[in-house]
């Protein structure tokens, strides 16, 4: 048996936000992080709503991007102490989970994080507070997902926390939210997109619900994202709807290896002075792992059908999958993205000699691949990889090199 879950209200197009002003309640804590939402006036906005509604209004902000552990503490407590029955997060991915973390520890204050990162296994929420997911990014979709990523800063690790329980009531999709995004965030959030489908679509537990979804968000992402980049406000928007649908794929359908890896060398590097952020690092993993899980015949076959959607040339399976690799890495020339850890700069951009040196790369190696065979994405991987294969396989998004196993 297979499960299908979404928010119960997805209010989305220009003007979403609004839909606020019709929420039932006394008490609402808003979760945002940093500025940009205070500086283009969607905090002050959906504060004004929701006082609306008839509610009093509290602000917790200042969740930085990867949000810690520690975070998730500090924002439980100030919810135990106001009470609310709504909490409202919103902006990038990063305070919708942190803020969803929050939320199951205000409602249950004795669970710890090793208890919320056991995958599906969270007790009942609602008993307090139901949960609205305002997206300012086009990418990581958890306005509709079951998922979150948190940050243990100790062991530099960025760990999922899965189960439906915190798949939000309501979602609100609004692009002009999403129309302040800097370049280089809409490049990375679009290709955490691409790969929320791509890995969606070829996942063991997908089905006929998350495949419409995602290949159609892959049409859309074809068509959209390098316009965007480019300032079209229109494929803005559009990318807005396309990173939804990608969500409401992987959400039911689940991921693959390249997430798994993202997530364990997202931070594990951030002693030298930087993280590799989450889009970039899914943009110069996708083509490896598709050329890794390409040896399965099944997996083959559906990243031909994911071509065929695109109209990328191929005569065979094989030859689409080159296409289709070779389609992604024209994206990441487009959009500023290295190919590889090695030329991974600090700033994210290609450099020559990126901030991760060989010799820590290598060193750390057998840990990385230990984690990411670890982590909750792995088990719905079209291949199973060994610890021989997964460390071969970060070796080649470290250097570039041909997956040739």
């Amino acid at each position: 048996m297979q499960r299908f879950t979404n928010p119960r209200d997805i209010y989305h197009d220009k003007g979403a936000l609004e839909a606020l002003k019709t929420f039932e309640g006394s008490k609402a804590v808003i979760c945002v992080g940093g500025g940009s939402m205070k500086r283009f006036g969607f905090l002050d906005r959906a504060k004004a709503y929701l006082e609306e509604a008839g509610m009093e209004v509290r602000i917790f902000e200042g969740i930085e991007p990867d949000p810690s552990v520690e975070t998730v503490m500090k924002g439980a407590a100030f919810m135990a102490e106001f009470e609310p029955d709504w909490i409202v997060a919103i902006g990038g991915g990063s305070p919708i989970d942190a803020a969803k973390a929050m939320w199951i520890k205000y409602e249950y204050p004795e669970t710890t994080f090793e208890d919320m990162c056991k995958v599906f296994g969270l007790p009942k929420l609602r008993t307090k507070a139901h949960f609205c997911a305002v997206s300012s990014t086009s990418g990581t979709a958890t306005e509709v997902t079951a998922f979150s990523i948190i940050t243990d800063y100790e062991r530099g690790i960025k760990f999922p926390i899965a189960d439906f329980e915190i798949t939000p009531d309501v979602a609100i999709v609004d692009p002009e939210l999403a129309e302040t995004m800097p370049k280089k965030l809409v490049a990375h959030t679009g290709m955490d997109a691409l790969t929320h489908a791509v890995e969606a679509y070829v996942s063991t537990a997908g089905s006929e619900f998350t495949d419409a979804d995602a290949i159609h968000a892959i049409e859309m992402i074809q068509r959209d994202l390098v316009a965007s980049y480019n300032e079209d406000m229109t494929a803005r928007d559009n990318m807005h709807t396309a990173q939804c649908l990608a969500g409401i794929a992987f959400s039911s359908g689940l991921l693959g290896i390249v997430h798994s890896m993202a997530h364990k060398t997202g931070a594990v590097f951030a002693d030298l002075g930087a993280h590799i952020i989450h889009g970039a690092a899914n943009a110069m993993y996708l083509p490896k792992v598709i050329a890794f899980n390409a040896k399965d015949e099944t997996a083959k076959k559906r990243y031909g059908v994911i071509a065929d959607y695109m109209h990328l040339e191929g005569s065979n399976d094989d030859e689409k999958v080159a296409a289709l690799i070779e389609f992604i890495r024209g994206l990441n020339d487009q959009l500023n993205i290295p190919h590889c850890i090695k030329n991974y700069g600090a700033d994210s951009y290609p450099t020559e000699q990126g901030f991760v040196p060989e010799e820590v790369f290598l060193e750390r190696l057998p840990e990385i691949a230990a984690n990411a065979l670890l982590d909750a994405c792995t088990g719905s991987n079209p291949r199973q990889p060994s610890q021989e294969e997964m460390e071969k396989l970060l070796k080649c998004c470290y250097y570039d090199t041909e997956v040739d196993f």
